[in-house]
């Protein structure tokens, strides 16, 4: 059903494809796809392995969260790897709109382990019509220029190109790397942004934030928002980020809402057990956990 895919280890709580009937009340509600994809990251290397090792950490999880009272009660179905090509985003963008789109007409909600950032936006491109969906962008970097070192589409250009798809709203949480260029775009563009400073200052208010967003919301969380005392497999590193338990808050305040979309990206891990990986797994189930 699903082309430009290939199986290996499954997330952790995740059923295989014969334990869902063709009846459409019993089809899972969320699908998990990976997609090994590295080819324009410019500091850091690795995010294709990413997909392996967040998949790997996810059994170091209960399937019960203790702070929210609930284990998980939705049906998650991991399809796989995307057959992604290396060094060619548009290839690889053609075969991830392909399989997102497969997921949205099944009525399945994606959740895309990364890889590179550049990635969202393929997802993004499945979506026919963005006008009406929120992006909650997690990252240390804004993402916002219009072209890095003369590609259009890269792991640093990823929010502008998904500006250019015209969602209804962009919001930036736990930036505290911009251009000039940046952040005079996000100003022109109505793009809101919070840095770290001001999430730890006023964390209340950026739940707040959160949960009074209307409508669809899509999820992009690059996992170098934490600092790198917590995630140091990251393609671009930065000091001065969020803690596991400032993302977690963040990632609670979207109970009830309607994420149509998750992905989390950047994971450059290349061993198990790595604390990057592990925070990735975490924020996955911590939203599965909302639902």
């Amino acid at each position: 059903m699903y082309l430009y895919t290939e199986n290996p280890l499954k997330f952790a709580f995740s059923h295989e494809e014969d334990d869902y009937s063709s009846s459409l009340t019993d089809k899972p509600l969320f699908g998990i796809l990976g997609v090994p994809f590295d080819s324009t990251t410019t500091y850091q290397p690795g995010a294709r392995y990413g997909p392996l090792f967040v998949r790997e950490a996810s059994y170091n999880f209960e399937g019960y969260n203790l702070f929210l009272d609930k284990g998980l009660q939705k049906g998650v179905w991991d399809i796989g790897n995307l057959e992604s090509v290396p060094g060619n985003f548009q290839k690889t963008c053609s075969n991830l709109k392909s399989v997102i789109t497969s997921l949205l007409e099944d009525k399945i909600t994606p959740i895309t382990i990364g890889g590179e950032h550049s990635i969202s936006y393929g997802v993004l491109k499945a979506y026919d019509d963005l006008q009406n969906v929120t992006i909650l962008h997690f990252d240390a970097h804004m993402d916002l220029r219009d072209d890095y070192m003369g590609e259009k589409f890269s792991h640093a250009t990823v929010m502008h190109r998904i500006q250019d798809l015209e969602p209804r709203h962009i919001i930036q949480m736990g930036i505290r790397s911009a251009s000039i260029e940046e952040r005079q775009f996000a100003q022109d563009n109505g793009i809101e942004y919070y840095t770290p400073r001001e999430i730890k200052e006023n964390r209340e208010k950026m739940e707040k934030i959160i949960s009074q967003i209307e409508g669809p919301i899509y999820v992009t969380v690059d996992i170098d928002v934490l600092d790198p005392a917590y995630a140091p497999s990251v393609g671009t590193p930065a000091p001065g980020g969020l803690t596991p338990h400032d993302l977690e808050r963040l990632i609670f305040s979207l109970e009830g809402k309607e994420v149509v979309g998750l992905d989390v990206v950047e994971v450059s891990a290349n061993s198990v057990g790595d604390s990057t990986s592990i925070n990735a797994a975490k924020t996955i189930l911590d939203f599965l956990f909302l639902q």
